[in-house]
């Protein structure tokens, strides 16, 4: 077996391991989609394949929502585990700038790193954040923070800082508005856009019949 296909399955081992009690909508099950989405887009761009399952298996270790916003978490856990690896300098730093860059935070934030590997990391993530698994995810959250469903009274919040953005107690609905409706738009990869299109009209088509439901129309 090769020295990559080695890392790989380690950093398998060690993510299943240190998220086996992880929230389900951000458990291993969501990082192996994450990979496997990475890994399909990486097919039809150039890029540092390695960097990019890395940063997919990685990018979630410590998520600051679970750790009471604190960002720093994550990329310390991945840093002291790729250095038991062995891992280059140059890979550790990039895959710690995908951790570090790859969440949506609002919409507001600046992002100051860029790379093909983040770009395609990032689409993965942000697809497994809509469809059919979006909005099973979405509720979930939603549940284990015991928020609403929907309070036709509270109405989305599109300009968000990423301060408000992290406290927001919101109902799971106004999520699809202040996150998932919009990252359709926001795909970086020409895979990611066309895999987006369908998902995103699932959760169109969702909404629908929930708001038709919630006023007892069908």
């Amino acid at each position: 077996m090769e020295k990559e296909e080695i890392l790989i399955e380690n950093t398998i081992a060690f993510v299943k391991q240190t998220l086996k009690n992880a929230e389900g909508g951000h458990d291993w099950f969501h990082i192996e989609r994450v990979y496997k989405n990475s890994c399909l887009i990486a097919e039809t761009e150039e890029c540092d394949l390695v960097v990019v399952k890395l940063g997919a298996l990685l990018h979630d270790i410590a998520d600051s929502k679970f750790h009471n916003g604190n960002e720093s978490v994550g990329p310390t856990i991945a840093r002291e585990f790729l250095e038991k690896e062995n891992v280059p300098e140059e890979t550790i730093l990039h895959c710690i700038k995908i951790i570090e860059n790859i969440s949506f935070k609002g919409g507001n934030s600046k992002v100051n790193f860029h790379s093909k590997e983040l770009d395609i990391v990032q689409d993965a993530d942000r697809l497994d954040a809509i469809g059919a698994i979006g909005i099973a995810r979405a509720f979930n959250y939603g549940g284990f923070k015991n928020r609403k469903l929907y309070d036709p009274k509270i109405l989305p919040n599109l300009n968000f800082t990423k301060e408000e953005y992290k406290a927001s107690t919101a109902p799971s609905i106004n999520h699809f508005y202040e996150k998932l409706l919009l990252l359709k738009d926001k795909m970086n990869t020409k895979t990611a856009k066309k895999l987006a299109e369908k998902r995103h009209l699932v959760m169109e088509q969702f909404l629908k019949q929930f708001y038709n439901e919630w006023n007892g129309l069908l």
